[in-house]
């Protein structure tokens, strides 16, 4: 990840915390009462699989911190990154399967940002020059990733723009990316692009008053309606401050439609945590820091409702949800919750269905603070999250 943004596929996050107004159009979302039982007993039982739990632990070749990884959901291949390599990885046998370079150039870093339609993955490298302290970043890409080398490179709409996050999105070529130019006072954009091909159809610019890193923005991409989605605290996840704002923004056009989210608690949501989006359903769900609640938005309808985590009350700060992936086959969102209410020795993955519906808890992971969202294989409902130690990622079913 990493930055001040949470990546949700490509995060550096053994080093981060938790995530650094405006006028908000549309209809304001009703709150709703949860139909959720906070018993960690409630169980959805045609969602559950009798093989939930941990699953195999990969470890870095070279010992190394992950800084961003992610998996492909129509194969069984993965990468990640470290400081010194990208290793590639087999889903099944937790087994590293490559890792280049074999001899590393001075100053040279990197990053997984993702894994787009195809197995295009795409890698920042980072290169300090002799004598300077800042980075020059390069995009390179692997054309499939099971090549298990760079095959080429995306090249950058605006010079010194520093990706972020990138739209969970392996169905269409048609990626969204959420990123800042570092020589122009970090202005926020979304670079619209088929990384494949290297080419980029729209650069969307955002608001940095709205948009900027201390306002936390958590972004997504609806693949079938063509919209990048944006979750964000307008005034910095102030305490009793200002409820979530939800922004959808048309990719071809740039126009943008906003409608306030929930602001439950007695201190209010304070910042968004973690978002995805479901393309299928057209459902957004958000995870809040204050008031450890899980709230699901219909982006059309922009009506929603919420859960509140297992074992936990609307001030449970500490035991607030972080990351949040969507499985658009099963319709589930999994959450990271380091603290587990219920237990907080141990960290959880708490799955909901796309009504709010508790369907699940795995615990026994071992998360840290801004922990990442899982990447998924829906097909084999399986996993991979960040930890249990810097250098490993901890696979799963659910």
């Amino acid at each position: 990840m990493k930055h001040t943004f949470s990546t949700r596929l490509a995060l550096p996050v053994g080093a981060l915390a938790a995530l650094l107004g405006g006028c908000s159009g549309g209809a304001t979302a009703p709150p709703l009462s949860s139909s959720v039982s906070t018993n960690p007993a409630a169980r959805v039982s045609s969602g559950i699989r009798s093989s939930a739990g941990l699953g195999k632990i990969i470890s870095t070749k070279n010992g190394g911190q992950v800084f961003g990884y992610d998996i492909d959901r129509n194969g069984s291949d993965g990468v990640l990154a470290t400081a010194t390599d990208v290793e590639t990885f087999d889903q099944t046998t937790a087994k590293i399967t490559s890792s280049f370079p074999i001899k590393l150039p001075p100053g040279t870093s990197f990053k997984v940002d993702g894994i787009f339609a195809g197995d295009v993955g795409l890698v920042t490298r980072y290169v300090v020059p002799i004598g300077k302290i800042y980075a020059k970043r390069f995009y390179n890409v692997m054309k499939p990733v099971t090549a298990k080398k760079f095959t080429g490179s995306w090249t950058e709409p605006i010079k010194d723009i520093d990706v972020l996050q990138v739209g969970v999105n392996q169905a269409t070529t048609t990626a969204a990316l959420f990123a800042i130019a570092l020589k122009n006072q970090d202005n926020p954009m979304i670079v619209v692009t088929n990384v494949g091909a290297n080419t980029v159809s729209k650069v969307i610019p955002l608001d940095p008053n709205l948009f900027g890193g201390g306002n936390g923005p958590q972004f997504d991409q609806d693949y079938n309606t063509n919209r990048g989605v944006i979750a964000l605290s307008p005034d910095g996840g102030r305490v009793g401050g200002a409820a979530p704002v939800n922004v959808l923004v048309d990719l071809t056009t740039g126009k943008q439609t906003q409608f306030t989210g929930l602001n439950n608690g007695f201190f209010g949501s304070g910042s968004v945590n973690g978002l995805a989006v479901d393309s299928n359903t057209g459902i957004g769900a958000t995870t809040t820091e204050l008031n450890a609640q899980v709230e699901f938005y219909n982006l059309a309808k922009q009506t929603a409702t919420f859960a509140q985590l297992p074992c936990t009350g609307n001030t449970s700060q500490i035991n607030s949800g972080s990351g949040l992936a969507n499985d658009p086959v099963h319709g589930l969102f999994l959450v990271t919750e380091q603290y587990y209410g219920c237990n907080s020795q141990t960290s959880a993955m708490v799955v909901y269905d796309e009504k709010g519906n508790l369907v699940e808890t795995i615990t026994g992971f071992k998360f840290y603070p801004g922990q990442p969202a899982p990447v998924l294989n829906p097909t084999t409902r399986t996993g991979w999250v960040f930890g249990p130690g810097f250098n490993q990622l901890q696979g799963f079913s659910y």
